[in-house]
């Protein structure tokens, strides 16, 4: 009489460590995503206001009317992606 290669475990599967193992991780992505749509549903983003950009203009003015010393800041907040131009090279 031929063996078989697997040894029947008549243990309900439940009481295997590794199946929990595989169940825990799709089982915190469910809980996850409840805690998200959850978070997503309690803290609605604000709207974005009707005039925006008369608000930039009125921004753009108070920030021209600072003082000489935060000039140099402001410069550098406003061109901080602006490429150097790089010197020809001989």
């Amino acid at each position: 009489m031929p063996s078989s290669p697997c040894p029947e475990n008549t243990a309900p599967w439940w009481t295997f460590g590794h199946v929990w193992l595989v169940i825990a991780g799709p089982a915190c992505v469910i809980v996850a995503s409840f805690a998200t749509l959850w978070l997503a549903l309690a803290r609605p983003d604000p709207v974005v206001a009707e005039d925006y950009y008369r608000q930039g203009i009125e921004i753009n003015k108070t920030l021209q009317a600072t003082p000489k010393s935060l000039v140099p800041a402001i410069q550098g907040r406003n061109h901080a992606l602006t490429p150097v131009p790089q010197p020809p090279q001989h």
